[in-house]
């Protein structure tokens, strides 16, 4: 086994899992089959239980492993899918060791962290490596493993980890390793002078600890001078040739581009005494550049409603697959971030012009998506929001809570039931659409979730059948511990006679009675209503959007057409995906990461016949609710939106 260890130095969010990434897709492009690890050296197990303001998105696993967000872009950049053992913490490591201890495993002996720490990280490094992880090569073991070091070079909770780099280089030999350093080149001044000087002693703090660097990656606002190159490789003890320029680029899809410019591929095969030739192009990568610098088709504008909307990397994915959707579609897609608690009355009252602000953003959008969530802040926010995407017939997408909330809106909105809410919000609701799952732990957070790739039934002749190209079965990821309440299921669906109202299109493969799709019915005349419990930007690429995405955002930009698509035959489905993948691993071609998990379909139950007026909802019974219902929301915004008379936790939320 080959390793790439990515080390960084001065400070944190330099790109060194971009740089990780970008490594990988050119060792690729060299015929190699590339995996890659990320060591967090905080104490959690996991990311699952923190805040997204403290490490931004977790992100979900096939095998349910909830993990940091670079392990993201390594799945986005290499398409590969990784397991939770590709993330290792100091949590992990210490856990396994003391557990160890306690089963007398040590026999005795002085537990310490050199060597027993140390060794474990090494055996878990060498462990994860050889496991496979390109769908294109099911069983194939990875020649290469990128090794990506959390936090900076000099923090004390890294320093366990850089003793097990130095002790695995000097095991395996240093053929077997090259070390690779991302550094800050500072550009001050106003002449705008680039200071090596942070560099310098980054990597003399490396040395200190008994690692150099076989290549320097300078990160910097611009290129650097030959000038500035000579003195890094002068006084960090790296030929110049090895030190790299990584300056400030339009979209991080050109940084593959730039690092093959300056023949690093090259570089690494032959510190790795690799005998492969390096690539001399990447064209689908300057094809993707390309059209994320100059979309042919324009821009459309579409809002993200949440409550982390104060850092962007909490819904990193979410952003990083609505850009993919408009690649898929050449057009840019520009992100309006609103905070959903400023939508809310109460904003109104405390500050009048963050809720007029949030409220024209909305307005002046083409499209509405609600991401997941937890807690109660800002959902009032998000029950408005989509109210007025479904009044307004503007396109709207939820995932997850955004999911759930779209049901409880429903439900107050449409079907008139107060009260109606989330057993996250009030355990003691009038009518909770949304309940507590059952086998979920109510005591532990960490890991007790529903969790990781879940198979999921798509009822014929539904706008979810449409969007997945006639898949009868899916498998998406997933992290929730709510679901909707299967007692009230009938009762929501029961006015969609006629095709106008609200309907459930898929539902679990397991049991059939947890919900997974939503939608509003065709006869409804909605451009795009749709949401989801599951996560599928988890699952979108690059090159291979995730299919929901690319319709909400063809729907957004006023391309998508509903109509009835036949549904595949799953045998027949299975059959083509089998021969792509035993070509693709024989002639070494990559194909986009199927929709479902290694492309399998397992024999299913059939589901009910639905005919499409069935597959939406509202009925006579329901244009006279609607009568009695309270006037629509757009009737009551005027220059803002109107008040609700009661909680969104308490009772139904209506406007006077």
């Amino acid at each position: 086994m080959k390793y790439v260890a990515v080390t960084g130095g001065v400070v944190s969010g330099l790109g060194k899992g971009i740089t990780s990434s970008s490594i990988g897709v050119l060792l690729k492009a060299a015929g190699l089959n590339v995996t890659s690890i990320k060591i967090d050296p905080y104490l959690n197990s996991d990311a699952g239980t923190m805040s997204p303001y403290e490490h931004g998105e977790v992100y979900v696993l096939d095998d349910g492993g909830e993990s940091d967000l670079d392990l993201g872009n390594y799945e986005r950049f290499l398409e590969t899918r990784l397991t939770r053992d590709h993330n290792i913490t100091t949590g992990k490591v210490y856990a396994q060791v003391i557990a160890k201890e306690r089963k007398g495993d040590y026999l005795g002996k002085t537990v310490q962290v050199i060597p027993h720490i140390t060794d474990a990280i090494q055996a878990w490094i060498e462990r994860v490596a050889k496991i496979p992880v390109d769908p294109a090569r099911p069983g194939v073991e990875p020649d290469v493993c990128l090794i990506e070091f959390g936090g900076t070079v000099g923090d004390i909770e890294s320093m366990v980890f850089l003793e097990a780099l130095r002790q695995l280089r000097f095991r395996c030999g240093g053929d077997n390793v090259c070390h690779v350093h991302v550094s800050l080149v500072p550009v001050v001044g106003a002449v705008g002078e680039a200071k090596s000087k942070p560099t310098q002693h980054g990597v003399a703090a490396l040395r200190a600890v008994g690692l150099q660097p076989d290549l320097i990656i300078c990160r910097s606002t611009q290129a650097l001078t030959r000038s500035v190159i000579s003195k890094i490789s002068s006084f960090c003890m790296v030929p110049s040739s090895h030190v790299i320029s990584v300056h400030d680029v339009a979209n991080i899809y050109r940084v593959p581009l730039l690092l093959l410019e300056q023949r690093v591929p090259g570089l690494i095969l032959n510190a790795l005494r690799i005998n492969r030739m390096p690539p001399d192009a990447i064209p689908q990568w300057k094809e993707l550049g390309d059209r994320v610098e100059h979309p042919s088709k324009g821009s459309v504008r579409i809002a993200v409603v949440g409550k982390y909307t104060g850092l962007s990397d909490s819904y990193l994915s979410v952003t990083k697959s609505l850009h993919h959707a408009g690649i898929a579609c050449d057009a840019h897609v520009d992100i309006v971030w609103i905070d959903s608690s400023h939508l809310e009355p109460e904003t109104k009252e405390k500050s009048p012009k963050a809720h007029e602000d949030a409220w024209n953003a909305l307005k002046s959008v083409a499209g509405v998506l609600v991401p997941g969530g937890f807690g109660d802040r800002g959902v009032l926010g998000k029950v408005l929001a989509i109210q007025y995407a479904r009044e307004e017939r503007v396109p709207f997408f939820g995932i997850c809570l955004g999911f759930q909330i779209a049901v409880v809106e429903y439900a107050r909105h449409v079907l008139g039931l107060e009260g109606a809410t989330s057993g996250e919000f009030d355990p003691e609701a009038n009518h909770p659409v949304v309940v507590f799952m059952p086998e979920i732990s109510q005591t532990h957070l960490g890991g007790t979730m529903r969790l990781g790739a879940r198979r999921s039934l798509l009822h014929p002749h539904t706008l979810a059948s449409q969007i997945y190209g006639g898949e009868r079965t899916i498998v998406e990821r997933h992290r929730h511990r709510y679901e909707v309440n299967p007692e009230y299921v009938d009762r929501l669906q029961a006015e969609g006679k006629d095709g106008a109202g609200l309907f459930f299109s898929g539902v679990d493969d397991d049991e059939k009675v947890r919900m997974e799709c939503v939608e509003l019915g065709p006869q409804a005349k909605h451009p795009f209503f749709f949401a989801c419990q599951y996560h599928p930007e988890f699952l979108s690429r690059p090159l291979a959007p995730s299919p929901p995405f690319l319709a909400f955002v063809q729907a957004a930009l006023g391309r998508f057409v509903r109509k009835d698509v036949p549904q595949k035959d799953s045998a027949a489905a299975e059959k083509a995906a089998a021969a792509r993948r035993a070509a693709a691993a024989t002639s070494g071609v990559r194909l986009p990461s199927p929709l479902t998990v290694d492309g399998a379909r397992a024999p299913h139950s059939p589901l009910p016949a639905v005919s499409p007026a069935a597959a939406g909802a509202s009925s006579a019974s329901a244009a006279a609710a609607a009568e009695a219902a309270p006037v629509r929301l757009s009737a009551a915004l005027g220059s803002g939106p109107p008040s609700p008379s009661t909680s969104v936790f308490g009772e139904a939320k209506r406007f006077e």
